[in-house]
């Protein structure tokens, strides 16, 4: 049964260090940022946070990153999670490309055995299976629910809602929300989506309206920033790669009002190493990184009073107002309106 209180997860992509605007090399599997993540972690005890790390191969074959997050693990301070990047994870059958850095587009059998070998080898790190998944790339498949369940997992979060991929060759999200569901059709695993919304007094009509605002010669006229910079519409990701702590207030309230109770934040390990991500580039980028998500959390959790909750807390939630639906629909109805975060 799902309350009025805010709730806030944290999903971390950790992964190795790789050149953003280069083509994908199966060499470079380098996680030295891993070292680095402490810096987070000193922000997260402050306000009771436990994150969710998803990693991918070549951080869980990697025995210094192993140790540090199992030490988290270990102590109650994470939850471990897999996160699939199919050029740096075995077998290595298919050709490196765009198209095949989203595991959607491999073969069901080849996503399959990816993603069951990495399975295997962070279960055998950490002594414990992962159980939320978040595809590398946000890179979803028509074949991902059912290799999800087939594998036992219960929780993915690799929906990006109103963002298409498919210039790139991947998923396509425009009409995806941030509402929690189950994956379907894999009906018992739940679909916890980027909290990636939009703020401004046009926002309940962003879902066509944002897409026509973005055509290319609107872009060059600077109408988007123009709609945003006047408070009208703008399309803000939780996450403080791109964005900073005025605009997630910003997006966190405008989504409250409109009765979301669930908030999805995320960012990628190797941003907490200045010179990995185009993000953080130099120490004072670092300093600010650090600084904008202290000032979120403080709003989330002091002004507005939310709580810090993992994404296998959210999935006990949403099982359980599953399971209440079983013995009375209109209550079940009424804890869904709550859990998806849907309009009252």
């Amino acid at each position: 049964m799902m309350q009025e209180t805010p709730q806030l997860c944290v999903i971390i992509d950790t992964e190795e260090e790789f050149d953003w605007d280069g083509p994908f090399r199966r060499e470079a599997r380098a996680v030295t940022s891993i070292a680095a993540q402490d810096k987070a972690q000193a922000i997260f005890a402050r306000y009771d946070i436990i994150p969710t790390y998803v990693i991918d191969h070549p951080v869980a074959s990697d025995p210094d990153a192993v140790m540090l997050l199992k030490a988290y693990q270990d102590r109650g301070e994470a939850v471990i999670g897999a996160h699939l990047h199919p050029w740096v994870s075995p077998p290595f059958e298919e050709e490196v490309c765009r198209a095949h850095s989203y595991p959607g587009n491999l073969t069901p059998a080849l996503e399959y055995e990816k993603l069951r070998i990495l399975t295997a080898i962070i279960e055998d790190a950490f002594k414990k299976r992962p159980l939320v998944y978040k595809a590398g790339r946000y890179g979803l498949g028509p074949n991902t629910p059912e290799i999800l369940a087939r594998l036992g997992y219960k929780v993915d979060c690799s929906i990006v809602p109103y963002t298409d991929f498919s210039d790139d060759q991947g998923p396509d999200f425009l009409h995806e929300t941030p509402h929690l569901r189950a994956f379907s059709p894999a009906a018992d695993i739940l679909e916890l989506p980027l909290s990636n919304a939009f703020a401004g007094v046009l926002r309940g009509q962003g879902r066509w309206l944002y897409p026509r605002i973005q055509t290319p010669f609107l872009r060059r006229m600077h109408l988007p920033g123009i709609c945003a910079r006047l408070g009208l519409l703008e399309r803000i990701r939780l996450s403080p790669e791109g964005q900073d702590a005025r605009d997630h207030i910003r997006l966190t309230k405008a989504m409250f009002k409109d009765g979301f109770r669930v908030f999805s934040y995320t960012y990628h390990s190797p941003s907490l190493a200045p010179g990995h991500t185009p993000y953080v580039q130099s120490p004072a980028d670092l300093t600010r990184f650090l600084d904008q998500m202290d000032r979120y959390f403080e709003f989330f959790f002091k002004t507005l009073g939310g709580h810090a909750a993992t994404p296998l807390e959210i999935y006990d939630q949403w099982s359980m107002t599953k399971g209440a639906g079983k013995e009375s629909h209109a209550a079940s109805s009424r804890h869904r309106a709550l859990l998806s975060g849907c309009n009252r």
